[in-house]
């Protein structure tokens, strides 16, 4: 099974966009990740389609199983 955090924030057209990490730490809390969201925000250092970081919406941590049925 393999995990990704999804940190999802507003941007200034009110769109939504998701910044991505994948095999987050198993404690990561919303304790950890909200400072580092604050952070993306303030430091404005990601360009996105739909303009500026302005807010945070979200953030999740999403599990994925692939059951393989064959390789070719």
């Amino acid at each position: 099974m393999s995990e990704t955090l999804q940190m999802i924030f507003k941007t200034e057209e009110g769109r939504n966009t998701t910044i991505s990490v994948a095999d987050p730490e198993p404690e990561l809390g919303l304790e950890e990740v909200e400072p580092v969201m604050d952070s993306i925000i303030a430091r404005n250092i990601f360009d996105t389609a739909a303009g500026e970081i302005t807010g945070k919406v979200r953030a999740q941590v999403v599990s994925r199983t692939v059951d393989m049925l064959g390789e070719f």
